[in-house]
């Protein structure tokens, strides 16, 4: 007997062993099953492999089956082309176990789905998540019943922990956001807002005792104004911070006059001993188990190859061809005969398929990595001055000790005036170090206002500094932009930096105080982030002026940017003009070249579109145009050759991880939803995972913008924001508009009024973007 066969002898015992132990678990668990041997050839790869029992009366209708499947999986129930589909019982080999509604292989309807450990969930799933109405129950003591989308708390919601502690109320993504009460098991409560699982915003906590503080909170303590009582009626009132110089108010007493033997920092050592308990992390998730079954050859369509001379391969089942060699490379006769008649028969269908199957869309792939981006600013470069005049005075303005900033800024603080100018001579003043690059001036604009934003934005002033001042040099981008701006990136990636022109300065100076504004209320917004703006006053016969604004760069990510669209929703000149063999990664596409609907989570899509009504809101209040909605793609799942994997030509549904191991597989996306601290690295626009639809113009519609859906999906993590904002609809863009009006159509262009532009984009983005039903 050869090493082949020795080896497929082997494997059949082992499924022989995992069947018989999976009939013994199966009849403890369901009670005792009769089975016999089937004639489903659809199921297994090899029919002796399995036993059922099936009561069907055609292929095409439903029918009670039950299997023990070849891993030592157990199923019992209805049964539809391949699948669990209608009421019916799973269990794994592992222990976990599900009872209750199935559609097409996953769990769907009303069901209840057990864990070894005895936790339980029972109530609504949606595609193999928990999502809907439900209860879940922890083998600690957490209890959970309430409202959950894609596995994770999301809506209202009432959890009893194991310790003691309760909370009634909103939940978002998984943690405790909106308005809720927690009860601590000593009988202290909380009822207020709520954000990210922490206490934030206005509530008031009750002690036992009858004490309460009622006022504003920020990170589970006391921040800003506040009331501090006692059970007498005596109380303090004032503006509340961990920080003592920050700390003011005043004391009432009841009306007995006595001193305060009580100090207001006291409340902050009290409240450390109440900590919000996490509770149980859910072990394994519904949507991460597997079915050992294969996809139906019905329900998938496979991808055809194409041929060196331009034809359509046909299709031919894998398994079959691995039936066929499952004794590996035989040379004895009857080996070589099979090898023949099989590519007999592939010749035959592939001679078939030129006359009988039309070519289908060409196969998608993984655009070529592009070079990592920017020329590296030494020593010899024209701009090398530039670049250490520009680290020198960000140093200077985020070094200088200033008090700490409020976010509570008066108006004073936005007039564009309101600048420092400071000279950078090279032998130094008191001021500012010795250098050895030119002698220069150097301004900052409304540095009250940027240092807060910079706050409000989490950047911290030492990592900040680091990345534009370290000792890695910038980065400078190799064409200036369509305005002929020069851009800059920092050698991380984090930061952009932009030459900008007096009049776009001047429209950010003007909506300065209205942007600030609005990113405070919305912190998802997706316009555009700023960080500082200032200008660099070379000295020298022509005293050269160079304005430059800092921005957050989008694409800072972990994930590699496969394709970016920067999308506006007009048509007039709105397709890349590269020829195929130049574009790659970093190749910015435009409206025409969209071949996509990308379908976000119900949840996600909900917030994106108000985020989006909001921030269109408030360009056009501001009277900008001209914007664009900047989206970078990466796709999870790809061959070893590049090929991109829809993700419904997947492998079998049981395939192991060794198999699999050549692509990425979405147990990525089940590995974040099962632990909620790890969304914190997901915020609308930023690693959101989503499913790009691929769609097909008509050859008919050269203008139509979005196309026709294919039923083609991908995984995708998407990364968008809103770039582009500092263009007001002035004179020169009106008479732009009225010039291209009189040849093209007035709709299409892209200068149009701000109120017409705002709609127009809206209209395109919300076509683009769609909830994933």
């Amino acid at each position: 007997m050869s090493k082949e066969q020795s080896y497929v002898l082997k494997a059949w015992e082992v499924t022989l062993r995992k069947t018989q132990q999976a009939k013994k678990r199966a009849n403890s668990v369901f009670g005792t099953v009769s089975v016999a041997p089937h004639t489903d050839h659809d199921v297994t790869s090899d029919e002796n492999d399995d036993e059922t029992t099936t009561n069907r009366n055609s292929l095409e209708e439903f029918y009670h089956a039950e299997r023990v499947l070849p891993n030592g999986d157990y199923y019992t129930g209805q049964w539809y082309d391949n699948f669990p589909h209608g009421q019916g019982k799973y269990l794994w080999t592992d222990g976990c176990m599900y009872i209750g509604e199935w559609y097409n292989g996953k769990t769907m309807g009303h069901g209840k789905f057990g864990w070894p450990s005895g936790a339980t969930y029972e109530g609504e799933f949606k595609s193999g998540y928990m999502d809907g109405i439900g209860t879940y129950m922890g083998p600690s003591g957490d209890a959970y019943k309430g409202q959950w989308v894609m596995n994770l708390k999301h809506g209202h919601g009432v959890k009893s922990f194991a310790n003691g502690d309760a909370y009634d109320g909103e939940w978002r993504r998984g943690l405790q956001e909106g308005q809720g009460k927690y009860q601590w098991s000593d009988g202290c409560h909380y009822t207020g807002e709520w954000k990210n699982g922490t206490i934030f915003g206005k509530g008031s906590f009750v002690w036992t005792n009858g004490n309460r503080y009622d006022g504003c909170w920020d990170e589970g303590f006391p921040r800003g104004n506040g009331t501090y009582k006692w059970d007498d009626g005596s109380f303090y009132v004032g503006n509340w911070s961990k920080d003592p110089e920050e700390m003011n108010g005043t004391y009432y007493p009841s009306g007995n006059e006595g001193s305060l033997e009580w100090d207001p920092k006291d409340l902050f050592n009290n409240l450390s001993e109440y900590t919000i308990c996490s509770g149980e992390r859910v072990p394994m998730l519904p949507s991460q188990k597997k079915l050992s079954v294969w996809n139906s050859s019905k329900r998938i369509e496979k991808p055809r190859r194409m041929l060196v001379d331009g034809r359509v391969s046909v299709d031919v089942d894998n398994r079959a061809f691995e039936k066929m060699n499952m004794w590996g490379n035989d040379t004895s006769e009857g080996g070589a005969d099979m090898r023949k008649e099989l590519d007999a028969e592939l010749m035959r269908l592939e001679a078939e398929g030129l006359h009988s199957l039309k070519p289908s869309a060409v196969p998608m792939k993984l655009p070529k990595a592009g070079r990592k981006q920017g020329e590296t600013i030494s020593k010899d470069h024209r701009n090398y001055d530039l670049m250490l005049n520009l680290q020198l005075g960000i140093r200077h303005s985020v070094g200088r000790q200033a008090p700490s900033a409020s976010l509570d800024l008066k108006p004073s603080a936005f007039d564009p005036k309101d600048k420092i100018w400071r000279r950078f001579p090279r032998e130094g003043t008191k001021y500012t170090p010795p250098h050895q690059s030119t002698e220069f001036k150097w301004k900052d604009y409304c540095p009250l206002v940027f240092r807060s934003l910079r706050k409000l934005f989490k950047v911290d002033p030492a990592d900040y500094m680091l990345s534009i001042c370290g000792d890695d040099a910038l980065r400078e981008l190799s064409s200036p932009g369509k305005s002929g701006s020069f851009f800059y990136l920092t050698n991380d990636d984090r930061y952009m930096i932009k030459t900008m022109k007096k009049s776009e300065t001047k429209v950010l100076l003007r909506m300065l105080a209205a942007y600030y504004n609005h990113v405070r209320a919305f912190e998802n917004s997706l316009v555009i982030r700023f960080f500082g703006l200032h200008c660099v006053k070379l000295n020298g016969p022509t005293q050269k002026k160079v304005r430059f604004v800092i921005m957050g760069n989008l694409f800072c990510s972990k994930y590699s940017v496969h394709r970016r669209f920067d999308l506006k929703g007009s048509s007039l000149g709105r397709t890349t003009d590269k020829p195929e063999s130049e574009i790659d990664s970093n190749t910015i596409l435009k409206d025409q070249d969209l071949g996509f609907i990308f379908r976000l989570q119900k949840a996600w899509y909900q917030e994106f579109i108000r985020q989006i009504d909001k921030d269109c809101e408030f360009l056009e209040q501001e009277r900008i145009m001209d914007y664009s909605l900047l989206v970078g793609i990466h796709f999870r799942e790809a061959s070893v050759a590049g090929e991109l994997i829809p993700s419904g030509a997947q492998t079998p549904i049981g395939e192991s991880e060794e198999d699999a191991g050549h692509r990425l597989s979405r147990s990525e996306v089940d590995d974040l939803l099962s632990e909620p601290s790890r969304w914190a690295s997901i915020r609308l626009g930023t690693n959101m995972p989503a499913r790009a639809e691929r769609t097909m113009r008509k050859n008919d519609s050269e203008l139509e913008l979005v196309g026709e859906p294919t039923g083609e999906f991908y995984d995708v993590v998407m990364i968008f924001g809103i770039i582009d904002i500092l263009q007001d609809y002035d004179i020169s863009k009106k008479l732009e508009h009225a010039y291209k009006s009189i040849q093209y159509d007035p709709t299409s262009i892209s200068a149009v009024d701000p109120r017409l532009y705002s709609r127009r984009f809206r209209d395109f983005i919300f076509k683009v973007f769609t909830d994933d039903n």
